[in-house]
Formats: structure tokens, C-alpha cells, sequence
């Protein structure tokens, strides 16, 4: 985002708006810092600026992926979904993606409003990847940067920044402990907050085994819980 310095009149309306804190005034003059932005133009579609003064410059190279991952409003080219762009795991009550005995595992960087670098991404990917043993979410838009089956992403996409970023793979339920642990070595070398969670089937006695497993490893795991309620039966069979 940028800001058309003909019409500032350099209220500050806008810098609340801000989930990143990017905008600021300094010697009573309204600035967007440039690599702190993530392109979200959550200032802009605030409608706050009495002036119109914001707007989205041309984006070019890689600083498009700013966009494509910060504003929901955007639909990302890889997955056709708006934002982030990821098929997100918690629908499997729906989907019914995973068989018995698997998980899916979902760390999302970033939220809520601290932002990430996507370098810091690949971090997490790469310690999770040797447990992904059936692969990474491929309508992930994390994913569509990778270089091969290791996490690895683009050298040249490191350093950009947004909002969030989702890290998705599907893993053995007996690996959870390992992959937590995984995560675990690899805190202390990531520059950004992150959340983690688990998607599976409920056993007959509603038990979740992935959470047993990931109890025995010695995690305690929150009691939050989502459950995407869909107009269908699961698709996917138990073969």
C-alpha cells in the first residue's frame, strides 16, 4: 500500500487499522513501512481516510504473494480460494479426507496479527516433512512454493511477509508425538507466533486418538475445538 501524499492530510485515521502496525506517524507526517506491509489493504477497504489517500500500487514479482496471502478478499490463483487459499483440514467431517489411523496436521503462522516471513514458513515445513508421509496439502498456496518433497520453498519468496501461512500434511496418528516434537526443536528458530492443530476421524467411542498419542508424548493440547458442520455425508471410503 502506498499513500498519495497530494491528498494526505495526515490525521492518523488509518493507523489503527493496521493488523501488522506498519503505519505510523512520524514528525507529524503519516508513513507505510514498505517491508512490514503484507498487502492486505485492510487500511483501505477500512473506508476510513476522510481523503482517500491509500491506495494499492501496481504489485510486481514476488511481493504479488503479499497480496494473494493477506487479502481475504483476493482469490489466490493456485487454489481459487480467497486469502490464504488453503483447503484447510478441519473440513473433513465433510470431506472425510482421512482414513483411520491418519491425521492431518495444520500449523498456521502468524496469526493473530504478528505476520510472518515466509522463510519462517519453510523453517516448520522443512522439520515437519520427514513425518509427512503422505505429502503436503497440495490446494495449499504454501505448497505451490515448494521445490520439492523436503519443504523447501523458492529462494527467491523467503523474505516476503503476510498475514498468516498454513502448513499442511497428513500424517501416521502413531508419528503425532514426533511431528509435536519436531515443532517443538524448531520454536526457538522461528520469528513469529504459530498455532497447531489436528484433523481426524472420531472413533465409535468418540475418542480421538491423535490426541491420546499426542498426550503420551507428554503435550498438553487445548480444549478448543472446531467442527464444520456440512450438508453431506463424508466421500471418502474406509478402504
Amino acid at each position: 500500500m502506498l499513500i498519495d501524499k497530494t491528498k494526505c492530510i495526515n490525521c492518523g485515521q488509518c493507523i489503527p487499522y493496521c493488523p501488522m502496525a506498519c503505519i505510523h506517524k512520524t514528525e507529524g507526517v503519516v508513513q507505510i513501512d514498505f517491508d512490514e506491509c503484507v498487502e492486505c489493504e485492510a487500511c483501505r477497504n477500512s473506508h476510513v481516510c476522510p481523503k482517500d489517500a491509500l491506495y494499492m500500487q501496481e504489485l510486481t514479482g514476488t511481493r504479488i504473494l503479499r497480496n494473494q496471502f493477506s487479502n481475504p478478499l483476493v482469490t489466490h490463483p493456485k487454489t481459487g480460494v480467497p486469502g490464504r487459499g488453503t483447503e484447510e483440514m478441519k473440513t473433513n467431517d465433510v470431506t472425510g479426507r482421512f482414513k483411520r489411523g491418519r491425521a492431518g496436521v495444520c500449523i498456521e503462522l502468524g496469526r493473530p496479527g504478528t505476520g510472518t516471513r515466509l522463510r519462517d514458513v519453510q523453517t516448520v515445513a522443512m522439520a515437519v516433512a520427514p513425518y509427512a508421509k503422505y505429502g503436503f496439502e497440495p490446494h495449499n498456496p504454501v505448497t505451490a512454493l515448494m521445490v520439492d518433497g523436503t519443504g523447501r520453498l523458492r529462494d527467491d519468496v523467503l523474505n516476503e511477509k503476510t498475514l498468516s501461512a498454513i502448513v499442511e500434511i497428513e500424517v501416521d496418528q502413531s508419528d503425532i508425538g514426533a511431528v509435536l516434537d519436531a515443532i517443538n526443536n524448531v520454536q526457538k528458530d522461528v520469528n513469529t507466533v504459530f498455532s497447531v492443530d489436528f484433523a481426524g476421524r472420531l472413533e465409535a467411542d468418540e475418542s480421538f486418538p491423535a490426541k491420546t498419542v499426542a498426550q503420551k508424548a507428554g503435550y498438553k493440547l487445548s480444549p478448543n475445538g472446531k467442527t464444520n458442520v456440512g450438508l453431506g455425508k463424508p466421500r471418502a471410503k474406509e478402504d
